[in-house]
């Protein structure tokens, strides 16, 4: 079995981020993996060691993707691909999936695995255009997969009703939720291995594609305008008796909240 994960470069969603003119402010900011992708690595690290698998990582950013790739190779995954294009700058979820079924059909791999959706933009659709781009099925929000021969795996996925069992016919697509697993810390040697491992940088000429084929000149989406959310107002605090104290909430959420 062949896997083609991918990782996604995002802003440290975990330090504060300020916004200047509806734009966010570069100065300070930290990058880090993705949590879905870190977590669909782990899925492809873990499916290598049971079974056997091929693992092959890609990443679609500039130069700083490289760190990202090495720390995936020192958690296990063997191969990584860096696409580097600055014709992918304001790349949306459609353009990033028009790269990534060049990458899978140079490949033939068997098996791609996504995180469920960027922290950074919440959209959780890259996986399933990929999917629909390459005519293949697609499971999404998966937490358990199980390969069950060398031509199906049975996935597990949360559903509204509760957990979903879907077996898949390979080649496919599955897109993973952070419950799946909790991703492993690299290991020193693992580490000290990885910078010593090749990246293989490619843009799109590389891919034997071109900016107007996979759409870089007109993005579906695009980010107009960036608001920084408004403070949270202060509580109020209430004293005394049960039945003074009540009569005071009511009051308010009829008159100021107006909810009753």
């Amino acid at each position: 079995m062949k896997i083609l994960t991918t990782v996604k470069k995002v802003v440290d969603v975990e330090l504060n981020m300020h916004v200047q003119d509806g734009a966010i402010l570069e100065d300070g900011l930290q990058y880090v993996i993705n949590a879905w992708d870190e977590s669909a690595v782990e899925t492809a690290v873990q499916l290598k060691e049971k079974n056997g698998a091929e693992t092959t990582l890609v990443s679609v950013g500039g130069g700083d993707c490289t760190d990202m790739i090495r720390r995936c190779y020192a958690m296990g995954i063997e191969n990584g691909i860096h696409i580097d294009d600055p014709a992918l700058d304001l790349a949306d979820a459609s353009i990033f999936a028009k790269v990534l079924q060049k990458v899978f059909e140079a490949g033939e791999y068997d098996l791609v695995i996504t995180g469920k959706q960027a922290q950074d933009t919440d959209n959780g659709q890259t996986g399933i255009i990929l999917a629909e781009y390459l005519g293949l099925p697609c499971v999404s929000n998966v937490v358990a997969i199980d390969v069950t021969d060398e031509q199906h795996i049975k996935v597990s996925r949360s559903g509204d009703a509760g957990t979903e069992i879907v077996e898949l016919e390979l080649p496919a697509v599955v897109t993973v939720d952070v419950s799946i697993n909790e991703p492993r810390l690299p290991q020193m040697r693992g580490i000290m291995m990885a910078k010593r491992k090749k990246i293989k940088v490619m843009d799109l000429a590389d891919l034997g594609t071109s900016p107007d084929e996979v759409g870089a000149a007109a993005p579906k989406s695009e980010v107009v305008e960036f608001m920084a959310s408004e403070s949270r107002q202060g509580g109020q605090k209430f004293e005394g008796d049960a039945a003074e104290i009540t009569a005071q909430v009511v009051a308010l959420l009829a008159n100021e909240a107006k909810v009753l």
